[in-house]
């Protein structure tokens, strides 16, 4: 845990360098960008987990797996929040999850723009900056607060009824999408947070840390 929070931090400390400086996006094969802060993030978190650990295996959002058979496993998003990122806006984050045997016990969320981390360890408590983090206690739909990703993506992915569903239900509905929205899940101060669909890489640190802050995460 304690390399993870360390690594998170030095990555997202090179991001800040290219933030809010007019850095260009590229366009991968999905219509996704990506931009050299996300490329030189993931080179710093790989190779420091191929310093310290170099028997584990690594999947990055950017280059891809090492293809090692490990039973720990890294999960790497450099900048999850990217379309955030290009246009100046700092609710984006490095996400590092830490996966031994096929569940995730390590996961760190780091958001260099807001200088918030959110780190936990199985059976070690959920923490935001220093102190222990929880979900909220909001029992009923009707007054919870729900956030969710692009509107346009629920369409898409074939979950349009759901999100109408979800809208309908709740007290307070806002668009804080991303890594930003779950970790206000973590930190009590939005109940509901749903994407319709994630990517591994997305997903790395979140089921510890929901799992320690006393929430749920899952499809």
């Amino acid at each position: 845990l304690d390399f993870a929070v360390e690594t998170a931090f030095q990555a997202g400390q090179l991001t800040l360098a290219y933030f809010q400086t007019g850095t260009q996006p590229d366009f991968k094969a999905d219509d996704s960008p990506v931009t050299i802060a996300d490329k030189k993030a993931e080179e710093l978190i790989r190779a420091r987990i191929e310093k310290f650990y170099p028997s584990h295996s690594i999947v990055g959002e950017e280059f891809g797996g090492n293809n090692k058979a490990s039973s720990h496993r890294w999960f790497i998003d450099p900048i999850d929040g990217t379309k955030s990122f290009m246009r100046g806006v700092p609710l984006y984050a490095v996400l590092i999850g830490l996966e031994i045997d096929g569940r995730i016990e390590v996961g760190v969320s780091y958001f260099p723009g807001l200088g918030d981390m959110v780190y936990a360890a199985s059976n070690e408590g959920c923490y935001w900056n220093g102190r222990r983090a929880y979900v909220s206690e909001t029992k009923t739909l009707d007054r919870a607060y729900f956030a969710h990703t692009d509107i346009a993506a629920f369409s898409k992915y074939g979950r349009g009824e759901v999100l109408e569903r979800i809208l309908k239900s709740t007290y307070h509905r806002v668009g804080w999408s991303d890594a930003y929205g779950h970790m206000l899940v973590v930190t009590g101060r939005v109940d509901i947070m749903i994407d319709p669909i994630m990517n591994p890489c997305d997903c790395g640190p979140f089921p510890v840390l929901l799992r320690e802050a006393g929430g749920y995460f899952g499809d």
